[in-house]
């Protein structure tokens, strides 16, 4: 009985003891919203978060898609039991422009679509009642609000989660650009040792100085591997700061996709001994350079970045993504055997970052300080209001994604062009900004033009379409020969390379189309990747390479491929459902961890001609090909997973086509059907 009491008595302790730790709560469901153009009472919809209302208008190739002002308005209970703690409301992103309204009092504005924000409640609530939110957002085009343009849609909206956060009346410090109020800043990492500076922020929202501690936690699973704790003073109404050190030898590093591993680190405030608050950040330990010559390096060993380009929108949603729909992308990216993302053009969901770093995806994120490429208008002006502007991405980007493993590089721009205000020296403003930010990590750009913008980041790329927007698929390995040549000392990486492709486009003679037709056979987009990668392959100077793109997105000026609205690029459709034949070729050469069998072309059903060449891809060394039960033979490779049979006869009518590879346990077959008429 003595025992039992015991218990009940620590539990009591222990949960009074934790008791004012903060809460965080979505607060997605059952919002109101309007168009900026509804002045009716009680004239409303009903939606959740995330939510845009752009997701039809905007891919359906209409060019005067709303960009515009929306409404969102929410009553939310604050408990009379809140009332001497802090009230933080936490948006995770809304697109482009939004003001946000407590009870009729504006509250703040933030200006930019892509990184979180926050404002504190706490004064301008009413407790033990109902509050109401209202955030006004519009996506229309601001000269002071990056990007300026973009070859992608600009969808409205709250799209991403929005959170309800209450903390104690001190608390580590959520309002530093929306960031966690923790920063593990690592350096001098070897498989030996390594040093890590945990710098925590902490805002002391009372009326009087308070002394507080602070502990740091390490563990590896529920191991304690460092536990360390220091005093910090905060003047009421203010914040401060303290930094811990600790060291750590024979660290478990984050190895890439090898062994993603992370320890979790827990940062406590206490007050008198009792814990207020704590926060829970990641700790992927990891060191990487890139050479002018070898490439790309990670924790010593080289590591070629094989990698994806991605925007953040998909069929029936546009950019109002759920986890499932990250997850999804992940997924797809993995069993490609992708080892690397570039996050185009703009940071994308905070979960996308906490999938990539789990995986072990090395990620390049970057402001959208986005230029029109091919098109028209320009992506800088020079306003002291949008270099503001693209400062204030800078830091909220960096800030909230410091302690990301999985982020080597921060990107400054892409495809800017020197027309009119010319960007140069602005660049090296953010270049010299993103490294102040944060010391440890690359800078990089992606370029498509000469001259002095390529010589401003640590690293830079080029956006190369050799084969789709002239030339010849082949050349780009001249061109990448070439440049190596003239800039030893560069380090030259791939930010896009790719070609359209429609799955209902085919042809039996492989030739080149226009990319601004509505014919994008889905053949020539496979054979354009097979040339690149195989460059790309042979070339180690070549530090990293981003296909363009993972997937089809949206684009309402496009008036191409199979309709009107949509780059047709990706690799995998707009829905993920269907994965394109250059996806199989890619998933052939990288993924080394499953068996790959696939018949390019499959999609190309009905034909006219009777003579026909099969192509495969595979990871086998060996394929035997069926037609209609009988084996026309065994192929070996003719490199990089492409097996071929150049005349292959059908019959009239249906014909199966099948292949097999491997014995036993591995023993791998596909099939399809194509019909002669």
């Amino acid at each position: 009985m003595k025992r039992l009491w015991f218990a009940v008595i620590m539990v009591v302790v222990m949960m009074s003891s934790y008791a004012s730790e903060r809460t965080s709560m979505l607060i997605n469901k059952d919002w109101r919203f309007t168009y900026g153009y509804v002045v009716k009472n009680k004239v409303f919809d009903r939606v959740n978060i995330p939510h845009t209302w752009n997701q039809a208008d905007a891919n359906s190739g209409n060019l005067d898609y709303y960009r515009g002002l929306g409404n969102y308005e929410k009553d939310i209970e604050i408990k009379s039991e809140w009332k001497g703690k802090r009230i933080f409301l936490k948006f995770d992103g809304v697109n482009t422009v939004s003001n946000t309204f407590i009870n009729g009092v504006h509250v703040g504005e933030h200006r930019g679509g892509y990184t979180s924000f926050i404002y504190e409640l706490t004064d301008k609530v009413n407790y033990g009642e109902k509050n109401n939110i209202m955030v006004r957002v519009t996506n229309a085009l601001h000269l002071d609000v990056m990007p300026l343009v973009g070859d992608f849609n600009f969808y409205g909206g709250i799209y991403r989660d929005v959170h309800l956060i209450i903390t104690d009346e001190a608390c580590i410090s959520p309002l530093d650009y929306a960031s966690p109020g923790v920063y593990l800043a690592q350096s001098e990492v070897s498989h030996k040792s390594a040093h890590v500076d945990a710098r925590v922020l902490v805002s002391n929202g009372g009326v009087k100085a308070k002394d507080f501690e602070v502990e740091v936690k390490v563990l590896d699973g529920s191991k304690e591997v460092i536990s360390k704790s220091a005093k910090v003073k905060v003047a009421s109404k203010t914040q401060g700061e303290v930094t811990i050190p600790f060291d750590m030898k024979n660290p478990h590093l984050w190895n890439g996709r090898k062994d993603p591993f992370i320890y979790k680190t827990v940062v406590s405030l206490k007050r008198e001994g009792k814990v207020i608050d704590v926060v829970e950040q990641p700790l992927g330990l990891r060191f990487y350079h890139v050479d002018a010559d070898k490439g790309f390096f990670l924790n010593g060993e080289h590591v070629k970045l094989q990698g994806v380009c991605r925007h953040q929108d998909r069929s029936g949603f546009g950019n109002a993504l759920h986890r499932e729909h990250h997850e999804e992308d992940v997924a797809i990216l993995m069993e490609m055997g992708a080892n690397a993302i570039r996050l185009s053009h703009y940071p994308h969901a905070p979960y996308f970052y906490e999938l990539l770093d789990q995986n072990g995806v090395v990620a390049w994120s970057e402001i959208p300080f986005v230029g029109p490429g091919g098109y028209r208008d320009k992506g800088f002006v020079n306003l002291p209001a949008f270099k503001e502007n693209g400062k204030l991405h800078m830091k909220e980007m960096i800030r909230q994604n410091y302690n990301h493993p999985s982020i080597c590089f921060w990107g400054l721009f892409n495809e800017l062009k020197y027309d009119g205000d010319n960007p140069v020296e602005y660049v090296k403003e953010l270049n010299a900004l993103a490294h102040k930010e944060d010391p440890t990590r690359i800078t990089t750009a992606a370029s498509f033009r000469d001259g002095e913008i390529n010589d401003i980041s640590d690293l830079i790329c080029w956006n190369k379409y050799y084969g789709w927007y002239g030339g010849d698929a082949k050349y780009i390995g001249t061109w990448a020969d070439e440049m190596h040549k003239s800039h030893p000392n560069r380090k030259i990486g791939v930010s896009e390379y790719g070609a359209g492709a429609s799955i209902f486009h085919h042809q039996e003679k492989l030739e080149k189309t226009n990319p601004g037709a509505y014919w994008h056979p889905e053949a020539w987009q496979a054979y354009y990747h097979e040339e690149n990668w195989k460059a790309f392959a042979e070339r180690p100077f070549v530090w990293g390479t981003y296909i363009w793109n993972l997937f089809d997105f949206g684009a309402v000026h496009r008036t191409e491929g199979d309709r009107a609205g949509k780059n047709d690029k990706g690799i995998v459709s707009f829905d993920r459902k269907v994965k394109k034949d250059a996806f199989w070729f890619y998933k052939a050469n990288w993924n080394k961890e499953e068996p790959v069998l696939y018949i390019a072309n499959r999609r190309y059903v009905e034909r006219t001609e009777p003579k026909t060449k099969v192509r495969v891809y595979s990871n086998f060394d060996e394929v035997e090909l069926f037609v209609n039960g009988v084996s026309l033979g065994t192929k070996k490779s003719e490199g990089y997973g492409i097996f071929h049979w150049p005349e292959v006869m059908l019959q009239e009518g249906e014909n199966n086509i099948e292949i097999k590879a491997g014995k036993g346990k591995t023993a791998t077959t596909d099939q399809c059907m194509w019909i002669v008429k």
